[in-house]
């Protein structure tokens, strides 16, 4: 059981003095708030990265393309989403279990959840790219994408996926870095491999020698990708003592691949059942037609930059949180969750005023079409004004996954994400069948799952939370 073994860490305290480098910020002890900040200030840029070769994509194939290009890349990312998003929940859950053993500071174990973590990425990559393969031309008919798009998309997707195991073992690593306290490292990685992800776009999409369309784009990310996750395999294996990564030492270990397991699976689990829960939105989208899918993909474009921080301290808490209570510090644990809602929340609200002021603008850097925008401003000036209780999920799932409890967000947003959503839309179109009914869906559900969440953060004895 994870509790027993988790207070048996917690008791024996081993110390070390090789475990940290440079890169690796401390986050069970000074101040909380620099501390916090000063490791999610890389992910953040992280993630920046990631969204802006992404944009650089949707740029490309927007002005150097036609709408059904656009149409076909903007439809397929919750596709993808169901696939990354399902095994990179799972590595964000189980490497809580290397952030535990690391702030309590065992070696042995530190080192045996670093490796049992890498053989299940190995493990999670091929299943990816054949899972992935084999669903798309079926996930995309149900759907109901048009049929002027349908070529590009399972195009694009089958070129996606047949490379995605670079996008997961990337996940996976980064995971793993990151519960070592080290964001620093897959950012610079990042950078590099965003920068080839450019060059590409431009070489295979614009350049009169290639035109290759919604193919070259795809062709970019995968090569990007695999270039980032030899970069981060590289830094891992050269790492000191027991965070080095050594392939002679992958290996299932029994109690390690049972905590990694009650960690990882709730969380890939609740990817993967929201996700679907966003492909029955994403096939009323597409009913209105490639329009309304083209004005909604370029607000997500939007929508997924500038949530960039409030994500960012989203994905450093369960680190910080995990990190903490393996060390015995829980009143600072405590007291940085509750700065890490407090930004959170705050940056959300003035975000989505922003947003709300400048949605037009900001839709014309991806399409010019006014059906298009007609559609992109309906989503955004309904949803960014709630961008608040979003990030009050976000931050609060972070913490009770810090905390070992990612059974609990899985749950609450199961509910709400996925069931509740799907019951709302089928029944409110029924009635009411116009576009902003769609909208309306994830305010609700927002709502709903941040006052499940309060409710159970009252209730959390940090004290005792791994000796239950």
């Amino acid at each position: 059981m994870i509790h027993f073994l988790v207070e048996n860490i917690l008791k024996e305290g081993l110390f070390m003095s090789n475990v940290t480098s440079k890169s690796q910020v401390n986050l069970t002890s000074g101040s909380i708030p620099r501390g916090i900040l000063a490791f999610a200030i890389p992910l953040f840029f992280g993630q920046l990265l990631q969204q802006l070769y992404n944009m650089v994509d949707a740029w490309v194939i927007g002005n150097f393309a036609d709408n059904d290009s656009f149409a076909a890349i903007a439809s397929t990312g919750i596709v993808i989403f169901l696939i990354i998003g399902t095994f990179s929940g799972f590595a964000t859950g189980s490497s809580v279990i290397i952030s535990i053993y690391f702030g309590a500071k065992d070696e042995e174990n530190i080192s045996k959840s670093i490796h049992t973590n890498f053989l299940l990425a190995i493990i999670a990559s091929i299943l990816a790219t054949v899972i992935g393969i084999w669903m798309t031309p079926y996930l995309l008919k149900w759907l109901g994408t048009p049929d002027s798009v349908m070529p590009k998309a399972i195009t694009y997707l089958t070129i996606y996926f047949g490379g995605v195991f670079t996008v997961v073992l990337y996940n996976f690593c980064m995971a793993i870095m990151r519960a070592l306290g080290d964001s620093l490292h897959p950012l610079y990685y990042l950078l590099f491999s965003a920068t080839v992800n450019i060059l590409l776009d431009f070489l295979l999409v614009v350049h009169p020698a290639f035109q290759w369309g919604v193919k070259g784009t795809a062709i970019a990310t995968v090569v990007s990708q695999g270039l980032s996750v030899i970069l981060c395999i590289w830094r891992m294996c050269h790492l000191k003592d027991c965070t080095r990564l050594d392939f002679r030492k992958l290996h299932f270990y029994p109690r390690i691949m049972h905590m990694v397991l009650k960690q990882g699976m709730p969380s890939g689990l609740q990817n993967a059942v929201i996700t679907l829960g966003n492909l029955v939105i994403q096939k009323n989208v597409n009913s209105f037609g490639a329009f309304a899918m083209s004005g909604q993909g370029a607000y997500s474009k939007i929508e997924g930059l500038v949530f960039l921080p409030i994500m960012s301290m989203a994905m450093a808490l369960p680190t910080f949180v995990s990190q903490n209570l393996g060390a015995g510090n829980y009143s600072r644990a405590k007291k940085g969750a509750l700065f890490g809602i407090l930004f959170g929340v705050t940056t959300a609200e003035l975000t989505g005023i922003l947003i709300r002021i400048f949605t037009e603008p900001f839709l014309r850097i991806f399409v010019d079409e006014p059906e298009a925008l007609k559609y992109g401003m309906i989503h955004g000036h309904i949803v960014s004004l709630f961008f608040c209780l979003l990030a009050f999920s976000h931050c609060a799932a972070g913490i009770m996954r810090g905390c070992g409890k990612s059974i609990i967000p899985m749950a609450g947003m199961l509910l709400s994400w996925c069931f509740i959503r799907i019951i709302y839309v089928t029944v409110t179109l029924h009635f009411f069948p116009v576009y902003q009914t769609i909208s309306w869906a994830y305010p609700i559900t927002w709502g709903i799952t941040s006052i499940l969440f309060v409710i159970y953060l009252f209730r959390i004895d940090w004290e005792h939370v791994f000796k239950k």
